[in-house]
């Protein structure tokens, strides 16, 4: 019989885990589509963890589309060069409302609320030379017309020589943290690493009063050499472009998982990236309209990766029209304890198409081991039960399928399928009385 599972730790002590609507909704999401994504994180998935809904690029951009973004696109500023929610996709943000009334509604189901942002100040705003709250500056004084993000041509860069650049961060924030912001996703700072644009933005955070969780994406350009920036400054960061439904790009986040796990940890954790599982590509940057195109054994991969390593936790697909089969994967809070109470996690061997990855629990008794097979074919894997850290008298439980297994004291014999994983318990206490 399984031990009963533990309470959840303190959000502080394990990754952020929640709902965003980009692999599913790109640049074009409603507030409806929110709400009834909010509803059922509410219902389903916040008893096991998942208390983050987090709403994606451009909710500004009235004319938001699919793959792609507009040029010049008419982006709904309030008189000081913030952005605000375009009203035909958000009503409830009429008469300047913003995204107050959605926070609420958000934060009625015990839920914490998030929104994305680019990197600097609206070019719209720039043009326009509006006035930066506060301050006897304007925009067009305090961008950096040289600096602009290579894919997005919504924003300019801010010149942090200037001190209009920090003061406008710092109203922008404080327009979030008045509406109920709970956490940030800010893109466009990491490609290159923007270094004093994180700082100003954590210390636009701080001046706010309220506790905003900081993601940074994409992280192209991101390295353990930033670590000590990156744990001052944010929350999580991204170790990667953006990650879809393909396995060349889960097989690529071992590599990096493995260089950054030794470092994962209250001071902050790096973001393997989103989950682009269940029914996404609806209206969004890539693809058509889908149900993930991983195998269902490459989806348990990506999950035993992203719970061993400690990644942040970001539902990319539309949860009401999710199968079943992706819900539960999203539930087995035997998995999930992996990720809240691990520590020590880490590649301890990769021969050709075998990886092993092996963490310690919090309880000082248990272990935890996973075993992976990149190969493109099913295999048979004999592991030595040293190679994971177990004893010979150990109970050994495989948490996706909730089996014990028996095994002779000197190892155990994995039969994975192709682009398969298997995740292990290990200890003393695996059975109830």
């Amino acid at each position: 019989m399984n031990r009963p599972v533990r309470p959840l730790p303190d959000r502080r002590s394990r990754p952020p885990m929640g709902w965003n609507s980009w692999d599913c909704y790109g640049t074009t999401v409603t507030e409806e589509e929110v709400l009834a994504n909010a509803a059922f994180l509410h219902a389903a998935l916040l008893p096991h963890g998942w208390d983050t809904v987090v709403v994606d690029i451009q909710w500004y951009e009235p004319t938001a589309r699919a793959h792609g973004y507009n040029a010049d696109a008419p982006l709904v500023l309030d008189g000081h060069g913030r952005q605000l929610p375009a009203p035909n996709r958000f009503p409830s943000a009429v008469d300047g409302s913003g995204f107050g009334p959605l926070a609420e509604r958000v934060h009625g189901w015990g839920l914490r609320f998030g929104v994305h942002i680019m990197r600097g100040i609206p070019r719209r705003a720039v043009a326009a030379r509006l006035p930066v709250l506060g301050t006897e500056f304007t925009a067009d004084e305090i961008a950096d017309t040289d600096s602009v993000c290579p894919w997005n041509s919504d924003n300019y860069g801010l010149n942090h020589d200037h001190p209009g650049a920090q003061a406008y961060y710092d109203s922008q924030v404080a327009q979030f943290a008045a509406w109920g912001v709970d956490f940030v996703k800010a893109d466009d700072m990491l490609f290159p690493y923007h270094e004093r644009e994180i700082a100003a933005y954590a210390l636009a955070i701080e001046r706010s009063g309220r506790p905003i969780e900081l993601s940074l994406s994409p992280g192209t350009d991101v390295s353990v050499a930033h670590l000590g920036h990156l744990r001052e400054n944010a929350t999580m960061w991204r170790v990667c472009d953006d990650l879809w439904d393909r396995w060349e790009d889960v097989e690529a986040q071992f590599a990096r998982m493995a260089r950054w796990a030794p470092w994962q940890g209250e001071g902050g954790w790096a973001d393997a990236d989103m989950l682009p599982l269940g029914h996404i590509g609806i209206r969004a940057e890539r693809g058509a309209d889908r149900m993930c195109a991983l195998t269902r054994d490459e989806q348990i991969s990506l999950l035993t990766l992203w719970l061993i390593s400690r990644s942040p936790l970001m539902m990319g697909g539309d949860l009401p029209t999710s199968p079943p089969e992706t819900i539960e994967l999203l539930t087995n809070d035997e998995a999930l304890e992996v990720l809240w109470h691990s520590t020590g996690n880490r590649e301890v061997l990769r021969e050709g198409d075998l990886v092993l990855w092996t963490a310690e629990d919090t309880d000082g008794r248990t272990r935890y081991a996973a075993v992976f097979s990149l190969a493109d074919e099913a295999r048979r894997v004999d592991v030595p039960l040293g190679s994971i850290g177990a004893r010979p008298s150990d109970h050994v439980r495989e948490l996706w399928t909730h089996r014990d297994l028996a095994h002779d004291g000197r190892g155990i014999t994995v039969e994975l399928p192709a682009h398969g994983a298997a995740l292990y318990r290990l200890g003393q206490d695996q059975r109830q009385e």
